[in-house]
């Protein structure tokens, strides 16, 4: 195999990997968007009704699809251009090697617990809280436009950032890693129809940002005390402290480390066995 062959192959094989890495992210970006998800089902539709007027030979719906299919693209980056706008900038967000920081257990359950603990307060007072923890897609773009603060995550900290009389309390805190980066942070607040039409600006912010991206949102309504949870597009409402407990350690947990702990675990089961 001469030098030149050896090179084009190595140019495919790159060639083959970004195009599937571009598919990977813009699937992955797509699967959380409920709008662009219906824009390729209607695409999809149009694409099968097109081949089907060709094998049967249907002059007249092949005629329309033809100005559909001619003017359709146009169409629809004018009148889903928010959608597609939202798509590229959580693929401009998104960070090819995961989070800034990977958390060992013990510091896992210690931020657990101080959100946990100032959430559960917050609740018995009443005080409106948003707490959003970044994950694989970066956050910087809102953590610009907020207060900065990067100190360490306590309890006692949520509990005076969202005290009803400090200047911080208005929007909501962004955690990265182990630390507490910016508070008043603003949010996109989500356009869901199907969301409850008593939930306030608070949750819908909190909803919003999970939509876009693959964080965490934390919330305490300010009028009832209940406390939720959006992540991955979905809002989940009236949570206990235990309940939100027990899906933070869960979505905080590094997949490799689960992968790691089975197979020990398997490797203690066949050494008891033997």
């Amino acid at each position: 195999m001469s030098f030149d062959s050896i090179v084009n192959s190595v140019k495919d094989i790159i060639d083959v990997l970004l195009v599937w890495l571009v598919a990977y992210y813009v699937l992955k970006s797509l699967s959380k968007n409920v709008k662009m998800i219906l824009i390729f089902k209607g695409v999809g539709l149009i694409i099968i009704l097109k081949i089907l007027s060709s094998l049967f030979d249907l002059v007249t719906i092949g005629f329309l699809l033809d100005y559909v299919i001619e003017w359709g693209i146009l169409a629809l980056i004018v009148i889903f251009q928010p959608e597609i706008r939202n798509v590229l900038e959580q693929l401009g967000r998104s960070q090819l090697l995961g989070r800034h920081k990977v958390l060992t257990v013990d510091e896992r359950e210690r931020i657990v617990y101080e959100i946990v603990s100032a959430m559960d307060s917050l609740r018995k007072t009443r005080t409106g809280a948003l707490i959003v923890i970044e994950r694989d897609n970066s956050l910087n773009d809102y953590i610009q436009k907020a207060k900065k603060i990067y100190a360490d995550i306590s309890s006692d900290l949520l509990m005076s950032i969202f005290f009803p009389n400090n200047p911080l309390h208005d929007g909501g805190v962004i955690i990265q890693g182990d630390k507490i980066t910016c508070a008043r942070a603003v949010f996109p607040t989500s356009e869901n129809s199907k969301i409850i039409k008593r939930l306030g600006t608070r949750h819908r912010a909190a909803l919003g940002i999970a939509e876009i991206t693959d964080c965490i949102s934390l919330m305490v309504s300010e009028e009832t005390g209940r406390l939720s949870m959006a992540i991955n597009g979905e809002l989940h409402y009236n949570l206990t402290p235990d309940e939100i407990k027990v899906m933070l350690l869960e979505e905080l947990s590094p997949k490799k480390s689960l992968v790691i702990e089975e197979e020990e675990e398997e490797v203690e089961t066949n050494e008891e066995n033997n």
